[in-house]
């Protein structure tokens, strides 16, 4: 029994591996592609994949929750609080190591001359995942999270032209972008169809409600109360 469980667990740890290396292995070589293929890389799509090569390792806290949960909660913990301090000092023209330079030329045009509040609801939407959810649940949440919020933001900056009415900026583009990234790893990890299909749906659903930065707490919150209840 001990033997049976350590395989199963050891299996869903290379399948966390293999998916979030698929996927960033797809959007490096989309977003190569585009830059090569552009006759002007803008600016504010620069900050964008920027932006989101930082959201993306969040990425990996399922990987270290399987290995030591509280170590993980600890490191995502401590990690918002020193983030926290590094802004508020940067707020105040003060410069904290490499961490204020990050948050600068990552920052959008919206959030200049404010506390960015982005990697404090991402670090606090991964430790509501893990805190309240089971496995598997806690990872299809966080990957969506990861994933879903991540692929459509990049993508929709790439090639969005249709904004979806009453989302605050969101796009056509970027919402089916989120619905098939998150459809392909719920897929991966769960080997179910529709509960699959729910939970890109739900994604998509939540990553269109223009709540700024709160749709990283939005996010796992909903996906992964819906991915608990369907896994039940």
């Amino acid at each position: 029994m001990i033997l049976l469980d350590i395989f199963h667990r050891d299996k869903l740890n290379y399948t966390r591996t293999t998916v979030i290396i698929t996927m960033l292995e797809t959007l490096s070589t989309t977003v190569r592609t585009r830059i090569e293929t552009a006759e002007s890389f803008p600016y504010e799509l620069q900050t964008e994949i920027i932006r989101k090569s930082i959201h993306l390792l969040i990425a990996f806290v399922p990987f270290f929750a399987s290995v030591d949960i509280v170590f993980t909660m600890t490191l995502l913990g401590g990690g918002i609080i020193f983030y926290s301090i590094s802004e508020m000092l940067r707020y105040e023209g003060k410069q904290v190591l490499i961490i204020s330079y990050l948050t600068a030329i990552a920052a959008r045009k919206r959030d200049r001359g404010k506390f960015i509040l982005g990697p404090v609801t991402l670090g606090l939407g991964a430790m509501l995942a893990l805190l309240f959810y089971p496995e598997p649940a806690a990872s299809l949440a966080i990957y969506a999270l990861a994933f879903g919020d991540g692929f459509s933001s990049v993508f929709g900056k790439m090639w969005g032209k249709r904004v979806i009415p009453l989302t605050g900026g969101k796009t056509y583009v970027g919402s089916i972008t989120c619905f098939l990234t998150v459809f392909i790893v719920s897929f991966r990890i769960i080997q179910n169809i529709p509960i699959a299909f729910s939970l890109a749906l739900i994604t998509m659903l939540l990553e269109a409600v223009p709540t700024g930065d709160m749709d990283n707490i939005l996010i796992p919150a909903g996906t992964g109360f819906l991915a608990y209840r369907l896994l039940l």
